[in-house]
């Protein structure tokens, strides 16, 4: 080969791998990204800056949930470098084998990248955090992200409140804001106003060393986000009546509500068996949800708003109501009762008292022939042309009234409660020779397929003191210190049933908690006028249920309470004591029947061997 042609050849060599580098180098730095990502990470990191959910007030503006600090170890596997398994094992609180199989779990995760930082572990202690962060340069590769945790300033409400977790894959399948390892309302007020509560995340990218030591924000901050905290609510519970419920219900099973009848903002509101709602935060959130899952008391099961009851008696007053809308009743119109009401075969069983009685005597003495017979005359009244019609038109009027439907409360777990249709009878229990009054006249008295929520039965009350209407139930006041209640919480529903009706009911009411023969005299209030209506709910589990609502003052009403006790026995002597109890504390600031108090706390219904029937 003579020297122009190895001078060609040489020439053509250096020009090819020239071009060769220039295409690798572009693919490098164009193409393939990644060590452009590995550079980049190995100097940067991006800290997602978490902002601190909303705090939670009372109504008196008392913290009832604020927040404490929290930190979790983060790791990028790409920029992590050998080191003291042991060492770091000790410092975080795990075992090397937890260590190891922590990094197996990573690396299964759906998502993994070895470029993008993984939780490894979450909720550290602030101690545990100090002490790791003295020795992080150790363990390359590895950081801290701080949070922040829900903290209860005061042990109550759990239901109510509801509970924080970690996001699943259909809470970001829903919204795009969420992503692994972040956190979520998953009940009560935190899930209901979780976009005002969550605030906004922001981001901090930061330079790090070698040794993955933070040394300065990137570009001085010029690509960092600031984090917004999350909007402060104020509810409409007042803490001191709500921790006062739950102590007088410690020992039995059921529920309690009260409303303030002029807003329809809900005072307390307490579901028993509950729990501490510090159980559901941090580390050990998931193990004791799982025994309280497995509880077989159901501390977890909101029966304030998903319970169906039967209401008992308490029902009785709306029979009177839709009795005198129709037409078929009067306040003076008796009845007799010879211990009950009995036609042919049909026997339905009534306690001893006078007779015969006038419609608020009825109520305040709790007859069931009373009702049993104004409940028959509106059925076979022919008002509306048959008795499926007259049955129709008495369950819209009683569908007014706030039972059946879900009433609207701002809490995502309410239930619609039950009135049973006509249609429901045709084509289930009667539907082979059809069906009358008689046949279904248990509803007379809040029993058989009748069933409705304990809400449903303080709003019922409410809806009395306001003398026909009501407000939708409601938990929240203020946000951020602002008047912010959607409008449609101060609109006014109106009951089918006329306004001038509602005066012999709350005389009759009146006359059960101050009358000699009244059901609920023994709870009378010593200077408050208190208006009530007890109720006791057959229960083929065991024992009656008892019932009892009620409302005061008389005159310009402050309060509505609806109690239920599963498994209690007669209304007035269970029920009736908790809420005269509660309308005391709430009006008067203390309780002055210590005795009525000590009673209430000493009794177990779980033991119950004194509850009478």
């Amino acid at each position: 080969m003579n020297l122009d042609i190895r001078k060609y050849f040489i020439g053509a060599a250096i020009l090819f791998v020239g071009l060769a580098l220039l295409v690798r180098l572009f693919y490098l730095q164009v193409v393939d990204v990644s060590y452009k990502v590995s550079a980049d990470n190995n100097s940067q990191r991006m800290v997602t800056q978490y902002p601190a959910r909303g705090l939670i007030l009372d109504r008196n503006g008392k913290a009832v949930v604020n927040n404490k600090a929290a930190y979790d170890l983060m790791v990028i596997p790409r920029q992590m470098q050998p080191f003291d398994t042991t060492e770091f094992a000790q410092i975080v609180g795990m075992t090397v084998e937890e260590v190891k199989e922590t990094f197996r779990k990573l690396r299964l995760a759906k998502g993994y990248s070895s470029y993008k930082p993984s939780p490894f572990l979450r909720q550290m202690s602030a101690e545990t955090y100090a002490v790791l962060q003295e020795r992080m340069f150790k363990f390359p590769g590895f950081y801290v992200q701080a949070r922040t945790l829900r903290n209860y300033a005061r042990h109550i409400a759990p239901h109510l409140l509801g509970y924080v977790t970690e996001v699943d894959s259909s809470d970001i399948r829903k919204d795009s804001y969420y992503k692994p390892g972040d956190y979520i309302g998953k009940s009560g007020v935190e899930n209901y106003y979780e976009k005002e509560l969550r605030g906004r995340k922001g981001v901090n990218v930061l330079l790090v060393d070698v040794h993955n030591r933070e040394v300065g924000s990137f570009r001085d901050g010029s690509l960092d986000t600031m984090a917004i905290v999350g909007s402060s609510l104020t509810i409409s519970i007042d803490a001191d009546l709500q921790e006062y419920a739950e102590k007088l219900m410690s020992k039995m099973r059921g529920a309690v509500v009260a409303i303030e009848p002029a807003t329809g903002e809900i005072l307390a509101m307490a579901s028993m068996p509950d729990y501490d709602p510090a159980l559901l935060v941090g580390r050990v959130r998931s193990e004791n949800y799982n025994k309280l899952a497995r509880d077989v008391s159901k501390p977890l099961f909101d029966r304030a708003v998903m319970a169906y009851y039967p209401p008992g008696s308490t029902f009785k007053v709306a029979q009177g109501l839709v009795g005198l809308q129709e037409g078929t009743l009067a306040r003076d119109t008796r009845y007799g009762c010879a211990g009950g009401y009995h036609v042919g075969a049909y026997h339905m069983r009534c306690h001893g008292h006078a007779s015969p009685l006038n419609l608020p005597q009825a109520i305040g003495n709790s007859c069931n022939a009373y009702f049993a017979n104004v409940f028959r005359a509106i059925l076979d009244s022919g008002n509306h042309g048959s008795v499926k019609a007259d049955y129709e038109a008495w369950r819209n009027d009683i569908l007014t009234f706030g039972f059946g439907r879900k009433l609207g409360v701002d809490l995502p777990q309410e239930l619609n409660g039950n009135v049973p249709s006509s249609a429901f009878y045709d084509r289930t229990l009667f539907r082979y020779g059809g069906w009358k009054s008689l046949t279904v006249v248990s509803l007379s008295i809040g029993q058989a397929e009748m069933g409705n929520t304990v809400l449903q039965m303080a709003n019922f009350a409410a809806l009395i003191a306001n003398g026909g209407y009501f407000y939708t139930p409601h938990l929240i006041r203020q946000i951020n210190g602002r008047d912010t209640v959607p409008a449609h919480y101060a609109e006014r529903h109106y009951t089918a049933v006329d306004t001038s009706h509602f005066e012999a009911i709350r005389e009759g009411m009146f006359y059960a908690t101050t009358d000699a023969g009244g059901t609920a005299r023994w709870v009378t209030i010593p200077g408050i006028d208190m208006c009530g209506k007890t109720g006791t709910a057959q229960n083929p589990h065991g024992k009656d249920n008892a019932t009892f609502m009620a409302f005061a003052p008389k005159d310009h009403p402050r309060i509505a309470v609806a109690v239920y006790v599963e498994n209690a026995g007669f209304g007035g002597t269970w029920a009736a004591p908790v809420a005269s109890l509660m309308i005391e504390k709430y009006l008067t600031g203390e309780v002055k029947r210590p005795a009525m108090e000590e009673r209430m706390l000493n009794f177990n219904v779980y033991d119950n061997r004194e509850a009478a029937n």
